[in-house]
Parts: structure tokens; sequence; C-alpha cells
């Protein structure tokens, strides 16, 4: 971890401004092709859909610097790793369970991680974070319906947190190709239009080489 020191006086602005007010979150909800990632995971008999959407979605935040960034008080801190915290279902409860898992840039340590804790967490199921820990993604599975916009319950008393957030949807066909939504929030002081627009252009590229990520799963 590293403190971020912000030299560029038009970019201080622009996190004083954001960061004062009382919702500085914003984001977006797009369609990305999965075409080619759901080929992958169908044609293997190893490979999860789950973890592997996870998978992907950390490693594009990890590719992205302001998704790494967290604000504390006055300054700005740059995580080297951040770890995902998505919701799986359990089976001892109807509501879900936060799972967290340590990032790493190996596809297949990953997703046998995530796979283990995940089993974990189905019966041993948990709504805890790491008291002050910020270095966190937080995501969300919605597969019930191809949705248009996401609005996240979060707090923003006294301050409000600075953990991206993205939730994937229901996946359904528009001709020959495979759609799927996905929501990505971010807070504003330190994380702008053009960082969300390269976020989904950097998930997009990593959805259509899913061969050669998870190439050790065939």
């Amino acid at each position: 971890m590293k403190k971020i020191d912000i030299q560029d006086s038009h970019r201080r602005k622009h996190f004083d401004f954001f960061r004062r007010m009382d919702q500085p979150h914003f984001g977006i909800t797009a369609e990305v092709d999965i075409t080619e990632f759901l080929d992958v995971v169908r044609q293997s008999a190893r490979l999860r859909f789950t973890p592997a959407i996870v998978y992907l979605i950390s490693r594009t935040a990890h590719e992205l610097r302001p998704f790494r960034w967290r604000i504390r008080g006055e300054e700005v801190v740059e995580h080297e790793m951040v770890r995902p915290s998505f919701t799986v279902p359990t089976a001892v409860s109807d509501v879900f369970s936060f799972c967290t898992v340590d990032y790493d840039e190996d596809p297949e340590i990953f997703h046998d991680r995530a796979v283990a804790i995940m089993e974990e967490m189905k019966h041993n199921p948990s709504l805890e974070d790491e008291e002050h820990a910020d270095n966190y993604l937080f995501l969300s599975a919605f597969p019930w319906a191809s949705f248009t916009n996401v609005f996240h319950a979060m707090h923003y008393s006294p301050t409000a947190d600075s953990v991206p957030r993205m939730v994937w949807g229901k996946y359904h066909k528009v001709g020959d190709r495979v759609m799927m939504p996905l929501a990505v929030q971010a807070h504003h002081a330190v994380v702008d239009g053009s960082d969300l627009g390269r976020y989904y252009q950097t998930i997009q590229r990593h959805l259509r080489h899913a061969a050669e990520i998870f190439e050790n799963f065939s």
C-alpha cells in the first residue's frame, strides 16, 4: 500500500468537490458480451461461472489503478491487492453470505481458492467484513433478471466508503451473441467517468479472450 500524492491541482479540486458530497458514488450499468467466456465455461468440466466471472471483474479492477485507490480522511492510498467480497447462496438460510477471497493473478489459483471458500460459506455463512479494512471490491450477482440499473444499500454517514461495487445479472441472447448486464459503481472523488469507460473496455477484452486466460481449465 502506498500514499497517492495528487499533484494535479485540477484533479485535487475534483477530489475535494466530490469527497464532500453526501452521496459521492456514481455508477453505470451496461451490457457486456460474454459469448466466448460462456463457451469456455460450458466446455470445461472444472471451470465454474461464478469464480471465473469474479476473477475477470477483479483482474480488471487490479489493472486500472483508480479502482485500487481508497480515501482515508484527507488522503488517498493505493492498495497493491484488493479482495473481492461477493455474495453466494447458503444451505442454511434463504439469504446470502459474503464470500471474501484473496486475489491472485493466476486464474487457476484464484478459481480453486474461491471454490473452496464458497463451499465453506454455504454451510458457515458470514456477513462480517474485516474491521477498518478498505482493500475490498464488493460484488453481487442478480441472476433473476437482466436489469438496467442498480441502487446499492450503503452507509453515507459519517462518510461514504470508497470501495467499488460491481453487480452482474441474468444473461440473454441477442442474435447469435450472449449479453450480460454489469453494473459498476465507484466513489467519484477517485474514479472518473473515463475510468469507468476503461473498465468496460478492459473487461470486454478479457471476456473475448477467455479461452487464453483460462487455458489451463480446458
